[in-house]
């Protein structure tokens, strides 16, 4: 009988509650201790997992009985969080997205990085929705060989989290690392290229204009295009809106080649759609050849069960799937610290680009992606 994989959960706000229901799950998991500062979230995260311990520091979380480690925390506490798993004790490791929030972080993360003995697998969901999946999987062959990707992200504001944290650029990298490293990352993955540089223009224009915390007012942007222009001389395009929660789908993806057109259309969190409308929309992949002419629509469902457990479209279950695999040697670690700490780098390029009005290099220079 295959052991029971027991997990610690460092941070348990709204994604981290996400890990813990998806985890319970998952055959063979459980989670057995929880990290949470807030009161009201950890009180929250233990009803979802009532066989866990609450503890109140890293060192207590490391010495606990648990075989791996999520971490959910704000994103500013990632690095330094990562750097001590490193040296108490180095188990097992998912960390949400991003990694890291600036480009001497990521230095240090490099680091560590080279050290690390055991798997750390950064979180970068969107790869596992399974329209998307499906997209990565036959883009290449589908489309003749992708030469244009376009990622439309059509969406609702930041939701609140403890202590506004996610409104800050200082705390978040920035809505371009925050928000859209997942982005990046599908770029890289789908393109199978190194982006060369980056263009953006960026700004806060509608949403958190009237907030303020402890007398600052938030700074995130909410709405952006960003072009990649990638080493073989494919395109891709970001379009994000944060102001934009009526559209029917919240990602739209299109790789487009010689051959064909391939679109993955994922709707929002069914827990978001309007009551007084029809039930929520299905995922789909579209097909669109060239010759024979005419779309072919596919329906993509997801297990209600799996979409009720999170706001990812089933991701974050599929995710656990593999990284639990990798954790038991029966699989690799898909996503991991190199392929977070690029996402940010070119999430950090972007939003240089979008503050100076300038495309920014990323083969040379700070921004470098070796």
């Amino acid at each position: 009988m295959t052991p029971i994989l027991r997990y610690g959960l460092l941070g348990c706000g709204m994604m981290g509650q996400e890990h813990v229901r998806n985890l319970a799950l998952l055959p063979g998991a459980a989670v057995t201790a929880i990290l949470e500062p807030d009161a009201g979230m950890r009180a929250a995260a233990l009803a979802l997992s009532p066989g866990a311990a609450a503890v109140g520091t890293l060192a207590e979380l490391l010495a606990a009985p648990i075989d791996a480690l999520v971490i959910a925390s704000p994103n500013h506490v990632h690095a330094d969080q990562i750097a001590e798993i490193a040296r108490r004790r180095p188990l097992p490791l998912m960390v949400e997205k991003p990694v890291c929030t600036s480009l001497a972080e990521a230095r240090r993360l490099e680091a560590v990085g080279a050290k690390y003995p055991a798997p750390l697998w950064v979180a970068m969901e969107y790869r596992y929705m399974p329209p998307v999946a499906r997209l990565i999987a036959e883009a290449e062959a589908r489309t003749g060989g992708v030469r244009m990707l376009a990622i439309r992200e059509h969406r609702y504001p930041f939701l609140h989290k403890v202590g506004a944290w996610n409104r800050f650029d200082r705390l978040t990298g920035g809505t371009l690392v925050e928000k859209c490293c997942h982005f990046f990352d599908l770029m890289c993955l789908i393109l199978n290229d190194r982006p060369v540089r980056v263009f953006a223009s960026a700004a806060q224009d509608v949403n958190h204009k009237s907030e303020a915390y402890d007398g600052a007012a938030p700074d995130v942007i909410d709405n952006a295009y960003v072009v990649l222009d990638f080493e073989r001389g494919a395109r891709a395009m970001l379009d994000l809106c944060m102001f934009a929660e009526g559209a029917r789908f919240q990602e739209e993806i299109a790789a487009t080649g010689p051959k064909a057109r391939i679109e993955a259309l994922v709707p929002g969190p069914s827990r978001f759609w309007p009551e007084a409308l029809e039930a929520p929309p299905v995922a789909q992949v579209v097909f669109s050849p060239r010759d024979p002419r005419g779309p072919i629509v596919l329906d993509v469902p997801v297990d209600p069960a799996l979409l009720a457990a999170g706001d990812h479209n089933g991701s974050t279950f599929y995710q656990h799937q593999r990284f639990a695999a990798a954790i038991r040697g029966a699989g690799p670690v898909e996503v991991g610290l190199a392929d977070g700490l690029r996402a940010v780098r070119i999430g950090l390029a972007a939003q240089r680009s979008a503050l100076t009005g300038r495309a920014v290099g990323l083969s040379e220079g700070r921004f470098r992606l070796d």
